[in-house]
């Protein structure tokens, strides 16, 4: 009995073990930042009530005016590229672009607004609107102010191309009347060292075979054109990536090197990753094609296609070299707020 009792006394006493703890509740990851910013003129007052226009590729714009200190802010901003258009009467409409990284709280350096000539209104728009205002300005870009120059951006930001728009780039560069006369002086050289002797006249009339001219102007014409198309356009959309040579303009003269030769086999996606490029791709495809166009006898199957094809890589690596040191400089009409550095690395 007296142990019975000392067993049940036991059991009323209250516990002296220290309580687990609970286990921690997880919390998602925060991806989504905020931009803040404060809208100035060119003198450095505040400009309150101007409109703010969010434009990004993840989500539908959104808008916004500053407060009466000019500031103003987004939130809930998803990682990616990202666009400011801030309007206001009176003053010039302003494009500001941007990178946003996971949960970043990011404040835009500085917004100057300068006093319009003339009265503008901008309505909202949208990313392929905005994208379409770029190209018409990459449309006008020719080297020496003669040699087009279309398929470069001088914007680090640029919004992604429609397939459309990639098409509309694509046209536009194979109808330019200089198409044309390079592919009359391409043929005129190879009439001269007698390349593909199978379009020649047997025997020649007057001493020039002018059949074979049109025959070598016609493959060098073709050439030009499906490449042109087959790595500015059909490619790209198929595979959802940028045509476009983005210049880095930042770096030691290796590096910018090194990363103009790389984007000969890589590229970046729509979806601003990057890639292995489709012009690889669109380079050996349009190699193949041309064995449908020479003559029977200067066809060589596959060898001719693979020739054609690793010549296409080594020429675009070639023309990015000249892109990232050389033709910015010889292209007129290019001001400093068109120009986009890409950042540094």
């Amino acid at each position: 009995m007296l142990l019975l009792a000392s067993a049940a006394a036991g059991a009323q006493q209250p516990s002296t073990a220290t309580p687990l703890p609970e286990a921690p509740v997880p919390v998602a990851e925060k991806i989504d930042g905020s931009i803040t910013g404060t809208v100035k003129d060119v003198t450095g007052a505040t400009v309150p009530g101007a409109k703010i226009q969010l434009v990004t590729s993840t989500s539908a714009e959104r808008t916004t005016t500053s407060n009466d200190s000019g500031g103003f802010t987004f939130n809930a901003i998803a990682p990616g590229p990202f666009t400011l258009i801030i309007t206001e009467q009176g003053l010039e409409p302003l494009n500001i672009s941007g990178h946003m990284k996971a949960a970043e709280a990011y404040t835009v350096p500085e917004i100057s607004m300068r006093i319009a000539t003339t009265t503008q209104s901008v309505d909202a728009i949208t990313v392929p609107e905005l994208a379409e205002l770029e190209i018409k300005q990459e449309e006008q870009q020719r080297v020496l102010a003669i040699v087009p120059n279309f398929f470069v951006s001088y914007n680090w930001r640029a919004q992604p191309l429609t397939s459309k728009q990639k098409f509309e780039l694509g046209f536009h560069a194979v109808l330019d009347p200089t198409h044309f006369a390079f592919s009359a002086i391409g043929a005129g050289i190879e009439q001269a060292s007698d390349r593909f002797p199978g379009y020649d006249c047997h025997p020649p009339a007057n001493g020039v075979c002018w059949s074979a001219f049109g025959k070598r102007y016609g493959a060098s014409l073709a050439d030009s054109t499906t490449g042109t198309l087959l790595r500015g356009s059909i490619m790209p959309s198929i595979f959802h990536q940028d045509p476009r040579y983005f210049y880095k303009g930042t770096g030691t003269f290796k590096s910018r090197a090194l990363y103009a030769m790389s984007t000969a086999v890589r590229a970046r996606g729509d979806n601003g990753h990057w890639q292995i490029s489709s012009g690889i791709l669109a380079g050996f495809a349009a190699g193949g094609l041309s064995n449908i166009y020479y003559a029977p006898s200067d066809r060589h199957g596959a060898g001719l296609t693979f020739e054609n094809g690793a010549l296409d890589i080594v020429g675009v690596a070639v023309g990015h070299l000249l892109q990232e040191f050389i033709y910015k400089h010889v292209t007129p009409g290019l001001v400093h707020a068109q120009v986009t550095d890409a950042p540094a690395q």
